[in-house]
């Protein structure tokens, strides 16, 4: 099956330049976050746990805040970019031509997946700024951040395609995704939790992909870096499944 790429480049290369037009809103204002986090937890709680696990407090934050970051941009990106089209009608500009689901997919998703994983390196080019950093295993760190933004697009691209008004555009990001995030080991190993409340947060998907990312840093993970592999290719695959189950029969795009 050969593979238009006039269209995916016409569709990645829109996407791409939007972020050029909404610099300060797709870029910076992330950066800027991450700063305050530093700055916030850094002083309030480095203060007063010095270090998890022999990692200083400031360093072991970094691979949750990267990760907090990259899930809610990567479906930020991704749900908007497939919900505007909707919301005009030109979708069906796209849809009609001569181009397949899997290149509509690839377009938006890649668009979304690469902005993603630039503004990832870019808030660890700014960490690095505050703390002293060290990537143990730089190959898997590049492949969890790729394979998480690639994930949660797709996850986006399925939102975006799901929400008929801007309130459920934001309805998952918000109500679901930061305070999964925020539970997640973000800032701190659940290793510290009672029991208990250990056994409960594996339940939460996000703690195997920031568990996972803090491996590839220090070395250290709350779960198997396999099963966090494990489930970063589950869920790629369960979403790939739904995009599938979307172009095949015409889920909220036909209508």
């Amino acid at each position: 099956m050969s593979i238009n790429l006039y269209a995916v480049r016409a569709i990645y290369g829109y996407e791409m330049a939007r972020t050029g037009r909404t610099l300060l809103q797709s870029i910076l204002s992330p950066v800027i976050s991450t700063s305050l986090y530093f700055v916030v937890f850094g002083a309030a709680i480095g203060s007063r746990i010095e270090e998890v696990e022999g990692v200083a407090y400031g360093s072991f934050i970094v691979p949750g805040l990267i990760m907090l970051m990259l899930l809610t941009q990567s479906v930020s990106n991704a749900s908007f970019a497939i919900f505007f089209p909707r919301f005009t009608g030109t979708i069906y500009e796209i849809l009609s031509a001569p181009v397949s689901a899997f290149e509509i997919v690839l377009g938006y998703v890649g668009a979304a997946a690469t902005k993603s994983v630039i503004l990832g390196l870019l808030i660890l080019g700014t960490a690095s700024l505050f703390v002293p950093l060290e990537i143990a295993h730089p190959v898997w760190m590049l492949a969890f951040l790729v394979l998480t933004a690639l994930s949660f697009s797709l996850f986006g691209f399925i939102i975006g395609i799901w929400a008929d008004n801007f309130e459920k555009l934001q309805l998952v990001p918000l109500l679901v995704l930061t305070p999964l995030t925020f539970l997640g080991g973000t800032f701190y190993s659940i290793d510290m939790l009672p029991p208990f409340w250990q056994t409960v947060t594996l339940f939460n998907p996000v703690v195997y992909l920031v568990s996972g990312f803090r491996w590839s840093f220090f070395g250290l993970a709350d779960v198997h870096v396999a099963v966090s592999l494990g489930m970063v290719l589950l869920f790629l695959a369960l979403c790939l499944a739904a995009v599938w189950w979307i172009f095949r029969t015409g889920y909220r795009l036909k209508t």
